[in-house]
């Protein structure tokens, strides 16, 4: 189990997040075990007592931080009734957490690609999840007739998250990051999906 001390945070969450700042920075392969610890001021072996490599610490990042970002996509989702609303506010959220969370962006759109095991054996639960919300929101919407029933919930849901995710990476690559409205961008996703997939009136 992890330590705590009363003055710092978790000694795995310092980890954790110190290893987003220098895979950010320095860049997956580039970044050594020994700089996350230096930037968690820890010890090297410190890292060994909570992640077996550095791969393991990689992995990690992707399951707490998706945890973190499902929660908070589930609080602005509380109280949405229509499905409709519920994708507006998913492609919303998507993009809100981009510019809240720069750093997390930038480990998750490049360095997590970086990781063979990821993109070879991993089975991304977390972000399974994350879409099953989405996926979840277009089967209601079948059911009060207002997409067409022939769609199928879960191509939708993963031909949705590669627009969002395109434009993400494209966020994140940019050297303007202002220039893009993260908002207008989310609803003109949404509003291009609806007008192929809507029931006919």
């Amino acid at each position: 189990m992890a330590s705590y001390d009363t003055e710092q945070p978790d000694k795995r969450v310092r980890i954790t997040d110190a290893a987003i700042s220098v895979f950010a920075r320095k860049g997956y392969h580039a970044a050594r075990v020994s700089d996350v610890a230096k930037e968690a001021g820890v010890a090297d072996g410190t890292i060994y007592l909570y992640f077996r490599n550095k791969e393991d610490l990689l992995l990690s990042i992707f399951e707490e931080k998706m945890t973190m970002l499902i929660g908070l996509l589930e609080v602005e989702m509380e109280g949405v009734k229509c499905p409709i609303e519920k994708i507006r506010v998913f492609s919303r959220q998507h993009f809100k957490q981009l510019r809240t969370f720069p750093l997390i962006a930038q480990v998750f759109q490049v360095e997590l690609r970086q990781s063979h095991k990821f993109l070879r054996e991993y089975r991304p639960e977390k972000l399974l999840d994350y879409l099953n919300v989405f996926g979840d929101a277009v089967a209601e919407a079948q059911e009060q007739g207002i997409i067409r029933s022939e769609i199928d919930p879960y191509i939708a849901k993963w031909s949705f998250f590669g627009c969002l995710d395109e434009l993400s990476m494209r966020w994140v690559l940019s050297k303007n990051r202002e220039r893009f409205d993260l908002i207008a961008a989310a609803d003109q996703v949404v509003d291009t999906f609806l007008r192929g997939v809507e029931a006919a009136k």
